[in-house]
């Protein structure tokens, strides 16, 4: 008999400040996700502590008090692992270890592990190890914990902190090694793209965990890896895909986060290639997640940073079929009714319909509804870029309505 596999999670507690630019609201949504990052991590959120400053503490984060009140928390509860929603300078972190005597982590830390346990192919391994590298160079110093306290005296004289300095080159010099071997990886997945032909490229983008996965499997008929967790895809997996007769490459991408680390977009920019050098991007919405928006306009950025916010693009609203408004009773005439109040019907006509009919859908992939209307938006989108590009090739791929009537007769 199988003996039953036990998961150890982390007793994990998480941090973060209300600020003029935060608010408490803000705080909360972002501590949420947070609670969500540390469980794809392996902890277990026991609890959230928050403080209400000006700005953060430059050598602490937080206040004398509130940092008290944690420390006496962790005690009290056998607490692992701290986890900062925002990212703490080296001198914070170094401080704020010395303080706590256990793990001090922060957002930029954590997004790094999780990418660290997903990174699957040897492409993506050196990615992220590389991004590793850049984050741990500035705080190399307070790992030293053995160095920091030389008063003199018998046993106390030596080298010091050149030790410190022996790291950094070797940090430096692995960071050199790994941006050459990416130099490398990067020409040669230039070859393969321009190897594919002048095939129409689709792009599937999006926050994290949306459905982009489980799109791509559904389209493509294909077993790209699907989990209910953040960050479940970081290679790019690229399919030919066949609507009706029109063959077009279909890419799925890592997906996107707020406050996503500098050191990952420049280490995954040839993964973003991808998105870079498509014709058409499907920017796939969790429309069921309250905070949808935000979600959107985060994504919208990183396709600025990254120059391909001018593609054409779908906005495909997924997961229709677990969208649940917040209602209100008849007789509550308190409650201010806003936007989470909307039924599907209402949010098409608000600012969703400015994105005109042809570049809005809404779906389930898991359930494949509207599914068909799907197959014939992306049809009609991929046959325009493709007549463009060959216009005699216009007679071999007709619109999908007379596509579809062909095949009935």
């Amino acid at each position: 008999m199988l003996e039953k596999e036990t998961i150890k999670f982390e007793r994990t507690v998480v941090a973060g400040v209300i600020t003029q630019s935060q608010s408490e609201e803000k705080l909360n949504e972002y501590l949420d996700e947070l609670d969500f990052l540390t469980f794809t991590a392996g902890g277990e959120v026991i609890k959230r502590f928050s403080q209400k400053v000006d700005r953060p503490n430059p050598k602490t984060f937080l206040g004398t008090g509130k940092i008290e009140e944690i420390n006496a928390y962790i005690k009290e509860n056998n607490i692992s692992t701290i986890i900062f929603d925002d990212e703490l300078s080296p001198a914070q972190q170094k401080n704020l270890q010395r303080v706590f005597e256990i793990k001090v982590l922060d957002r930029t830390n954590l997004i790094l592990d999780i990418f660290a346990q997903r990174a699957q192919t040897s492409y993506a391994r050196t990615q992220v190890e590389l991004a590793q590298y850049q984050y741990l160079l500035p705080r190399l110093s307070g790992m030293w914990t053995h160095l920091e306290r030389q008063r003199g005296g018998i046993g106390m004289r030596g080298p010091g902190e050149t030790e410190i300095e022996t790291d950094r080159r070797i940090v430096r010099d692995r960071i050199a090694l790994l941006k050459e071997k990416i130099r490398t990886i990067d020409r040669q997945m230039a070859v393969q793209r321009s190897n594919r032909g002048a095939m129409v490229r689709v792009a599937l983008v999006g926050y994290t965990n949306v459905g982009k996965s489980t799109l791509m499997n559904v389209i493509s008929k294909s077993e790209v890896f699907v989990e209910n967790k953040l960050f479940a895809t970081l290679d790019t997996t690229v399919r030919k895909v066949v609507i009706k007769n029109l063959p077009f490459l279909l890419s799925d991408t890592v997906g996107f986060i707020r406050k996503l680390p500098t050191q990952l977009i420049e280490s995954f920019k040839s993964t973003l290639d991808e998105v870079r050098e498509a014709d058409l991007l499907l920017h796939v919405v969790d429309i069921s997640h309250p905070e949808f928006e935000d979600h959107i306009a985060s994504v919208n950025q990183i396709l600025q940073d990254i120059k391909s916010i001018d593609k054409p693009t779908i906005m495909v609203f997924n997961k229709i079929d677990a969208y649940k408004p917040l209602t209100i009773d008849p007789d509550d005439l308190m409650t201010e009714r806003t936007s989470r109040h909307y039924s599907i019907d209402e949010w098409k006509a608000t600012w969703m319909s400015n994105v005109g009919e042809k570049n809005a859908l809404f779906i389930s992939a898991t359930n494949k509804e509207n599914f068909e209307e799907f197959r014939e938006k992306v049809y009609e989108a991929v046959r325009e870029i493709h007549i463009t590009r060959f216009p005699y090739n216009k007679f071999l791929y007709p619109d999908y309505k007379e596509n579809f009537a062909e095949e009935k007769e």
